[in-house]
């Protein structure tokens, strides 16, 4: 079996794989070249994350191929339905990156409440001829203990979410569409664990009406998620970070919103625009910005890495 990870695997993965007697081939293809190479080489295995995209031409231009997978959550970028009927395994890793999006979203969270991301900027220009005026102007920043937390989605991420949350003494609601009720588990480090039943809701104005910090964390969508009567029904003064994917959020409306003062700050890891972002998102100081480091830790990677192997490994032994 032969398998080429275009976007690169993690040291856990390409060890995990070698050791199973299975051919690694991380050399990176362009796009363009990409159904050619597969072919010449007689590819059984394509890995992906988001930078190379499998769309339904490429995967009928390669009879080789038996097995797509994707490094983390989305498969935004690849014809899913289109390759299981084609009679091709299509693999993700759910779960490897979840831990660090949701504290990415927390960093985030953190660099809103304190002003960091606006200090951050201007310490380097004014730090030595404005410092107590920017000390006056950041004062007024809040502590996340006792506010309330509102995740949007209650996938593996989303749970995540809820668990620090919960680890920082905030008060926690969850939006799904449809309302079900999970059991969170938080594990110290002395051993100890201690469970949360979590029920999620699906109606916006009881969510929304006291919620102090909102974070997205949903697949791609084909609508808004938050648009104009979502902000609008939201208090004064909340913030709100998407971790998720561009386009589930409405960008023009939210910058209308902080500029009205609705919201008082939000955070974007991901774009409508990717990856060149409107410049009105980048040059607004409410905004904490990141472009797309979401699941871009080195632990991550070895998860995802490890977590793809395993897939492999087991497939190999049913085709």
């Amino acid at each position: 079996m032969k398998v080429l990870a275009n976007d690169g695997i993690s040291d856990s993965g390409r060890i995990a794989l070698q050791n199973a007697g299975i051919e690694l081939i991380d050399t990176t293809v362009s796009q363009e070249h990409l159904a050619g190479f597969i072919n010449e080489n007689q590819v059984d295995v394509l890995l992906v994350r988001s930078a190379t995209k499998v769309p339904a031409i490429l995967i009928d231009a390669c009879p080789t191929l038996k097995i797509i997978g994707r490094g983390g959550v989305g498969m935004d970028n690849i014809a899913v339905e289109h390759a299981i009927d084609k009679g091709i395994y299509v693999i993700n890793t759910p779960k490897a990156s979840s831990r660090s999006v949701a504290e990415l979203v927390f960093a985030h969270f953190f660099s809103l409440a304190r002003f960091l991301h606006e200090s951050n900027r201007l310490m380097p220009l004014e730090g030595d001829t404005h410092f107590k005026a920017m000390k006056k102007a950041f004062s007024s920043a809040v502590e996340l203990e006792g506010k309330t937390l509102g995740v949007i989605g209650f996938g593996g991420i989303g749970r995540e979410v809820v668990k620090m949350g919960i680890s920082l003494g905030m008060k926690v609601k969850v939006f799904t569409r449809k309302p079900r009720t999970e059991t969170v588990s938080i594990s110290f480090f002395d051993g100890q664990q201690v469970d949360f039943n979590i029920t999620s809701g699906n109606d916006w104005d009881e969510f929304l009406a006291d919620t102090d910090f909102i974070s997205i964390n949903t697949p791609k969508s084909e609508e808004y998620i938050l648009d104009t009567p979502q902000f609008m029904k939201m208090k004064d003064g909340v913030f709100i970070v998407n971790a998720a994917r561009g386009g589930v959020l409405n960008e023009v409306a939210l910058l209308d919103f902080i500029d009205n003062g609705k919201i008082a700050g939000a955070a974007l890891d991901v774009f409508e625009n990717e990856p060149a972002p409107e410049l009105p998102l980048l040059m607004n100081p409410n905004l904490s910005l990141s472009p797309h480091l979401g699941g871009s830790t080195r632990d991550a990677q070895q998860k995802i890495g490890a977590e793809l192997a395993a897939q492999i490994i087991e497939l190999k032994h049913k085709l």
